[in-house]
């Protein structure tokens, strides 16, 4: 444990992307009752997902995390939650064949409600308010009332996670992630893609797979592993008053975790060494993520690392590049290439998003699937370059038919974006694109899982 480190240390430090409550007694009270209120994910499951997240760091698997930029209430439904987890399913199964690696499933799920923003305030006409900051904050709508931030949404949002993980552990223990199924999802896309040809023989040796499987004894029903699987969820440690009521002791250990989700990254606005969310952050036990923009320097890097996992523990830290297509091998390069050099264990996951975005000539903020492509490639010849692992991809993206992501291949173009543009945040991968990526990245694991040797984690953690 951090020395002088508490659930509330955080509050002695400068913080960014923070709201502020003008009624301090209601805030009180919201934390209060979300402390009393029980854990949304145990201790022993973040436990399980950083030992396998240490595979990830040894290169002997991949990760894969997506979602919603910014989950809301009022587009909360049960189909919803359903159509994302089955796209990240189906994603994870190309990986898997693709890259003979075993997939580390995560969502950007049942807690992701509150978004960083470029500016305080948002301007429409000539009326300015204050910016939307997420659900669990204040209200999309543009009114002075729905902009006020109101501590009793931390409390729905909670009941909102609460329903969700309840969905999520059913779809993943109950028979809905059954290989066979999630395959036959992806046999539907492959029909209806243009770039059916080139999906078709890796769906095809899939099949083929699954029915040697079969023929051999090894079903769903004679091996339960094929029929469910794990699945974790996560979101930004932004709202701090939310994340500290979450945190508990743990009974077995004595350790503190955050009990709102199993991963929990720093974002890079508020990944300051001397800020709030790294203080609060550092001294829960749950495997950590931060984002790597352009802007961060090899030693600053390294400081922020000594911090977060001082021990070099193999799946404690992800740390997520986003750096945007056009300065991916660049500015990535170093910052590997010191890790490297210092022996530090992380994950190195991409996320070809938030780098990426632009406004379209109508209007929308949007992003270029192409460019998401390239980003994810950049990544990749930075990795081969430097000898150390592509260990994941961390996208938003949604398992609805949206028109926020412009190209792929069903092009979807400009004049599209009104269509079906749902996000209240950030431009999301819809789910053709999503699975096209997935087709597409393990191309990129096919090439280098030939040329790597899996280093045992054990040998990792004695050096």
């Amino acid at each position: 444990m951090a020395q002088n480190w508490s659930p509330d240390s955080w509050r002695a430090k400068p913080v960014q992307q923070m709201p502020k409550y003008d009624d301090q007694s209601a805030l009180k009270a919201a934390e209060k009752e979300l402390a009393g209120l029980p854990p949304l994910v145990f201790a022993g499951e973040a436990r399980n997902l950083q030992e396998s997240l240490g595979e990830v760091a040894m290169g002997n698997a991949f990760l894969l995390q997506g979602g919603d930029c910014a989950e809301s209430f009022a587009e909360f439904n049960a189909n919803k939650i359903r159509d994302t987890f089955r796209v990240l399913l189906q994603m994870s199964v190309a990986l898997t064949y693709g890259g003979s690696l075993p997939v580390v499933k995560m969502g950007r799920i049942a807690g992701q409600f509150a978004k960083p923003r470029s500016s305080d305030t948002e301007t429409q006409g000539e009326v300015t308010l204050p910016s939307y900051r997420g659900d669990n904050i204040n209200g999309f709508k543009f009114t002075a009332e729905s902009r006020i931030p109101d501590p009793r949404r931390m409390v729905k949002a909670y009941h909102q996670a609460a329903a969700t993980l309840n969905l999520l552990r059913a779809f993943a223990k109950g028979g809905y992630a059954d290989l066979n199924r999630v395959h036959g999802w992806n046999l539907d896309f492959v029909s209806d893609s243009p770039l059916k040809e080139r999906y078709e023989d890796l769906a095809g040796r899939i099949d083929d797979a699954l029915r040697f499987m079969a023929a051999c004894g090894i079903t769903s029903e004679s091996v339960p592993d094929i029929r469910q699987t794990d699945f974790y969820t996560s979101h930004e440690a932004l709202h701090l008053n939310y994340e500290q009521a979450m945190t508990r002791e743990d009974s077995l250990t004595g350790d503190w975790y955050d009990t709102s989700a199993h991963f929990l990254w720093v974002g890079a606005r508020t990944h300051q060494a001397d800020h709030g969310q790294i203080e609060f952050v550092k001294g829960v036990k749950n495997p950590l993520g931060m984002k790597c923009s352009p802007a961060l320097e090899p030693d600053e890097l390294m400081k922020l690392i000594d911090t977060l996992n001082p021990d070099n523990i193999p799946g404690r830290l992800t740390l997520i590049a986003r750096m945007g297509h056009e300065q991916v091998e660049e500015k990535l390069s170093p910052l590997v290439r010191k890790v490297k050099d210092e022996g530090r264990h992380v994950v190195w996951s991409c996320d070809p998003m938030h780098g990426n975005t632009f406004k379209s000539e109508s209007g929308y903020k949007t992003r270029r699937f192409e460019n998401i492509l390239d980003e994810v490639k950049g990544f990749f010849a930075v990795h081969k370059a430097e000898g150390t692992h592509a260990g994941g991809v961390h996208f938003e993206m949604t398992g609805e038919d949206v028109t926020e992501c412009v190209g792929g291949a069903k092009d979807v173009q400009d004049e599209d974006l009104g269509s079906r543009y749902h996000t209240a945040c950030d431009p999301r991968l819809n789910a053709n694109q999503a699975l096209e990526l997935a087709f597409l990245i393990s191309d990129e694991l096919k090439a280098v899982r030939q040329h790597k040797t899996p280093k045992p984690i054990e040998a990792a953690a004695a050096e």
